[in-house]
């Protein structure tokens, strides 16, 4: 079970769990990223994902092979969220599960940083000053 997508709707991260249940594993790593309230010191009201989507699905599964080949885990799928999306929502989830637990965490780790720096996905955050702004992780996509 491997695959990578993109949804207007929020995501049930339990589902994603249950999906890549594996007897053959005795890991199971799952990374959510959150809407949080705020960012280089601006008090963040919600945020908006803006998505090309065709290129983000085609890269983002180069991104779950590559994983699966570089770290041997079994099975690797991860979820973006796309449009506007409110505080402590889930704006992604990775899952790996794995024979091994060092293997699914190292996995988890890249799939995520990958994504991060790879795919063409643009978040936008409306702050609590009324301004708005289009912004980068940079610090995100240095480490990767």
């Amino acid at each position: 079970m491997n695959g990578f997508e993109i949804t207007g709707q929020p995501i049930d991260v339990d589902t994603l769990r249950n999906y890549l249940a594996d007897r053959s594993c005795g890991a199971y790593v799952q990374f959510d990223g959150w809407v949080r309230d705020h960012n280089e010191g601006q008090q963040v009201l919600r945020l908006e994902y803006e998505v090309y989507e065709p290129l983000a699905i085609k890269e983002g599964k180069r991104i779950i092979i590559e994983a699966i080949e570089r770290f041997g885990v079994n099975n690797a799928y991860a979820i973006h969220r796309s449009g506007l999306m409110e505080l402590s929502e889930v704006a992604v989830v990775v899952g790996v599960s794995s024979p091994h637990r060092s293997e699914a965490f190292d996995a988890c780790r890249y799939i995520i940083d990958q994504a991060k720096a790879r795919l063409p996905i643009w978040k936008k955050e409306y702050y609590a000053s009324g301004d708005a702004e289009w912004v980068n992780c940079q610090r995100c996509a240095s480490t990767v």
